[in-house]
């Protein structure tokens, strides 16, 4: 007599998508959400503040698909997920970002990631595609290639980005309302300032080296655009908060972490405000005077460090002097110097 399998028995999941104005792509969004081998038991999308248009798309389309559609005034991405979770009540929590897509296993491989007997369990987090706008794939392998995985240590966590994304991750109810959610002033970066705080609060996470999501990057991604430059500058400056110098046991974190982390982008996106060539970021070109402001905030910050170097003020200086001068000409000078200057010492 042959015995009869018994389905294996998930715990509960709630799915919840941001909306705001992405008709273009929520329609393949939802459709991942609806195909999974292990479907949610719950599947919200919070319409944060679209346009009429927008909204009335979202709603026309939920009479056909199964969702519910929670409407609220704009507050950014972060502020949308927290309502979403707010509105649910399952044991675990999946996010997607309206542009992406899950590939069919997402929720079958997180849930088989949750370790047993884990009191501490925070979150489970895995691979993703790379893929265009129109969803065509790039890679099949970003995250693995980027850091250390699963997170151990809070300097690599200050020091690099975190390359894990909401789209990709298993949340634990407990911990995420532990924590307080996403922290709803920052436009980018919200995701890695929530896992810190939850390995800050001793949850554990684990790492699944297999892709459940696509992430799609197109030209309107919030990553290029000028609110993400200024939610980076309250990010860096959270951190600079949070984490001051501790001269007693040598830890310098805004010298050793997020100077070599930052310093890149806020002089990046300066300089990008200045030059336009096939490199630069659109959104950021001719915003020279917002983009020069957030880079005078870092350097002020930078100055005011008794752990920096003086070599370090001098070269950040010189800098600045040649982005005040707003002259693409000698910008792109300066910035031909050090690409020459890079070279030379790789050789």
């Amino acid at each position: 007599m042959v015995k009869a399998i018994k389905p294996v028995k998930y715990p509960s999941v709630a799915v919840v998508i941001p909306y705001y104005n992405g008709s273009a792509f929520i329609k393949r969004s939802v459709e991942s959400v609806l195909n999974q081998t292990v479907p949610p038991n719950e599947f919200i999308i919070v319409n944060d503040g679209s346009s009429d248009k927008e909204a009335a798309f979202l709603h026309e389309m939920a009479k056909s698909y199964e969702f519910k559609v929670m409407d609220k005034p704009n507050g950014g991405q972060g502020s949308a997920r927290n309502a979403g979770v707010a509105a649910t009540t399952s044991e675990y929590i999946c996010f997607l970002d309206q542009d992406d897509y899950y590939l069919e296993d997402h929720n079958e491989i997180l849930l088989n990631g949750i370790p047993e007997n884990a009191r501490r369990f925070g979150w489970a987090y895995a691979d993703l595609y790379e893929a265009d706008g129109d969803g065509g794939v790039v890679t099949t392998a970003i995250v693995k290639h980027f850091g250390n995985h699963p997170k151990t240590s809070l300097h690599d966590l200050i020091r690099n980005d975190m390359h894990i994304l909401p789209s990709a991750s298993l949340i634990s109810r407990r911990a995420f309302e532990d924590v307080g959610g996403f922290d709803e002033q920052f436009t980018g970066y919200e995701d890695d300032d929530l896992f810190m705080r939850l390995f800050r609060r001793g949850y554990t996470n684990t790492f699944i080296s297999k892709p459940v999501t696509a992430w799609c990057i197109n030209s309107s991604s919030t990553s290029y655009s000028l609110r993400m430059s200024r939610s980076r500058m309250r990010f860096f400056k959270k951190l600079v908060e949070t984490f001051p110098d501790d001269w007693f046991k040598g830890r310098f974190f805004l010298r050793d972490y997020l100077i070599p982390r930052f310093h890149r982008s806020f002089v990046g996106d300066a300089m990008m405000s200045v030059i336009k060539d096939k490199r630069n970021k659109i959104e950021l070109y001719n915003h020279y005077d917002e983009l020069m402001e957030i880079a005078e905030e870092y350097v002020k910050i930078v100055l005011e460090s008794d752990s920096v170097d003086l070599k370090t003020k001098w070269r950040l200086r010189v800098q600045m002097a040649i982005l005040r001068t707003k002259s693409r000409k000698v910008v792109k000078g300066a910035r031909a110097a050090v690409n020459i200057m890079r070279h030379l010492r790789a050789r």
